[in-house]
């Protein structure tokens, strides 16, 4: 098996579309009603690695998953916690996928200098649950009824993990790009390929 964990391009926006157009047409767990489109994916990878990591997981030449921090609220007092979220495409599921990419994530958001992340799960959701919790995220408490999707009203479920002590006046965390110049980068990115089942 060839794996490799590293940071997503808009060439990935095709990729990254066949795995997501379904979860927002077929279930509850996006919010977004309409599938966006494969330009629109691309100006999101953009936007997001303005600041945060956007991951891909590949595995033999094929895109198996992604993972991505993004602003958790827009006010400059939140700006050491960060949003995450992870998909992995159905063919590779079961093969630790999440876990890698979710270790991988996590060990850049500690080197950016960010305390926590949040996960919004919509919930039932047993499967993002798990992959949450293995990644040391604690269930914090349930939004009930907050979003109307696939014909019922949805409760969103909240975990976080707290990626540092808290510092007493912590500098901004650095942008993705600065990080990934410096040498540490590339093991940072690679630190969750050992959890990928080899299969």
């Amino acid at each position: 098996m060839n794996a490799d964990i590293r940071l997503a391009t808009t060439a990935d926006a095709a990729a990254i579309h066949q795995i997501y157009a379904p979860i927002v047409r077929e279930t509850h767990i996006s919010f977004e009603l309409s599938v966006p489109d494969v330009a629109e994916i691309a100006a999101r990878i953009r936007q997001t690695r303005a600041q945060y990591p956007w991951l891909v997981c590949e595995i033999d030449g094929r895109l198996a998953g992604y993972a991505y921090a993004s602003v958790f609220r827009a006010r400059r007092a939140y700006q050491w916690t960060t949003e995450t979220t992870v998909y992995v495409h159905p063919d590779f599921q079961r093969r630790g996928v999440s876990r890698a990419l979710y270790r991988s994530l996590i060990a850049v958001l500690r080197a950016q200098g960010y305390c926590n992340a949040v996960g919004v799960i919509a919930l039932p959701n047993e499967a993002s649950i798990r992959a949450h919790e293995a990644a040391g995220f604690r269930k914090i408490g349930v939004f009930e009824n907050v979003g109307f999707k696939a014909g019922n009203w949805r409760h969103t479920g909240w975990w976080q993990l707290e990626l540092r002590p808290m510092p007493e006046a912590p500098p901004p965390p650095q942008p993705i790009a600065e990080l990934a110049r410096e040498a540490r980068f590339a093991a940072l990115l690679q630190s969750g390929l050992h959890l990928l089942a080899n299969r």
